[in-house]
């Protein structure tokens, strides 16, 4: 299945003055896969190492010098093959459960920077943020999302239609092949083995399994890497996400997590779950036409999002019937799914939320180059917008986004654009 992230690899592998690449993103959402495709693509050779449940002699490799020369000697000797500066990309999988192997990264950037190696792990957010030998300015790193609307579309055979509409955005010819697309992407998500799945057997208890299978690995790694307060902290929050959405909230309750909770106490396992990569963290701002919005955060107040679509609809329950059946298929639910797929397509953009009052918010606002956007996300065909419509006369904005289920319009500065269609979203900015 094709990512959208290859041409960034191939740009790393060609760039000159090469850094170790680091490969973030959450459980299972294909980097392992995306890594050995590439070395397929563009090298002679792949030399892979999976540290998640290493050897005592691999353990015993990286406990003694981390010299370059040596590592590449012993790991040759260690899989039986010529691991060659100009032609072998060399894999460290999971590299964080032998965290010297991060360190050597170090030495690899500055006395053998001709090999290329590149190194990933799940959970590489936390232990970044905990072995101080980890070697800041000698990596480039990148992260991998789960598969977008768009690359979904694209697995799915539907590249052709994907092109079409970029050059005629307001062609409706496609719109109900795509809106049934957009459904089974709700249901599915973008982990990698899902949509897999689907497309070989188009079984929806097989994807309910994978789902399930990857919400129980995400809560054996809450037991595995913390302490047992720490662990149930993560849980209750984690348990806790679709009830947060299920409620009319400006911010994330702790009241909704346990009664009488505080912020102090949950603190650590909410920055643990963000680390992961399983949640998205989103901010409010309290200004709308400053620059740049960091700087107008209010933190204490922030909406919580999880890392996939597919696995939030499944970890809140929401059957396919609900999903397969109805236009505005997420009334109900106060648009939280609607958000949480909007999210999940602008993960590449720093999002916040703005708040006026307990009446009028816009669901995200993001800074585009030198231009503030304002976004509403509705889940129907009933697109009337208070607050975007505050936001517009209080701020002035260039051009603001409404996501929506109507076909794609332009209203002078007010661009509409179907959710089916978001990958459009970056085109119709720069559309007279």
């Amino acid at each position: 299945m094709e990512r959208k992230l290859m041409p960034e690899l191939l740009k790393w592998k060609e760039g000159k003055g090469r850094k170790p690449l680091l490969l973030e993103g959450a459980r299972q959402v294909g980097k392992t896969y995306l890594l050995k495709d590439f070395g397929r693509q563009y090298f002679k050779n792949v030399a892979y190492i999976n540290f998640q449940n290493p050897s005592e002699q691999l353990i015993e490799l990286f406990n003694g010098s981390i010299d370059p020369k040596r590592i590449i000697t012993m790991l040759e000797l260690y899989l039986n093959m010529k691991i060659s500066p100009s032609d072998t990309l060399l894999i460290f999988d999971e590299a964080q459960e032998v965290p010297r192997s991060l360190t050597s990264l170090k030495y690899f950037y500055e006395d053998t920077p001709e090999y290329h190696i590149v190194t990933a792990g799940s959970l590489l957010g936390i232990f970044l943020h905990k072995e101080t030998s980890f070697p800041v300015g000698k990596v480039h790193t990148l992260k991998l999302e789960p598969m977008d609307f768009e690359e979904f579309l694209w697995a799915n055979g539907r590249e052709n239609i994907v092109e079409f509409l970029k050059s005629n955005p307001y062609e409706t010819t496609f719109n109900e092949i795509l809106s049934d697309l957009f459904k089974q992407y709700m249901y599915i998500g973008g982990m990698p083995e899902a949509v897999a799945d689907w497309i070989e057997n188009k079984n929806v208890e097989n994807i309910n399994a994978i789902q399930k299978e990857i919400l129980s690995n995400y809560q054996k790694d809450f037991i595995k890497h913390t302490d047992n307060t720490t662990a149930v902290r993560i849980r209750q929050i984690f348990d806790s996400l679709p009830s947060q959405f299920a409620k009319e909230n400006e911010k994330f309750i702790y009241g909704v997590v346990k009664s009488g909770a505080r912020a102090r106490e949950y603190e650590m396992a909410i920055e643990w779950l963000v680390d992961a990569g399983i949640v998205r963290r989103v901010y409010q701002v309290h200004s709308g036409n400053k620059i740049p919005l960091k700087s107008y955060v209010n933190p204490q107040a922030f909406k919580l999002y999880f890392v996939d679509i597919g696995l939030f609809r499944s970890l809140a329950e929401i059957p396919f019937e609900v999903i397969n059946s109805k236009t505005a298929i997420f009334d109900q639910f106060n648009g939280l799914i609607a958000e949480q797929f909007v999210l999940q397509q602008l993960a590449k953009q720093t999002l916040y939320y703005w708040t006026s009052g307990k009446t009028s918010e816009v669901d995200f606002v993001m800074q585009y180059g030198a231009h503030i956007v304002p976004t509403e996300v509705k889940s129907g065909t009933n697109v009337k917008a208070k607050s975007l419509k505050m936001f517009r006369e209080t701020y002035s904005p260039q051009v603001s986004i409404r996501f929506s289920l109507k076909n794609t319009r332009s209203d002078g500065d007010l661009l509409n654009i179907p959710l089916y269609n978001i990958f459009l979203w970056t085109q119709m900015l720069h559309k007279p």
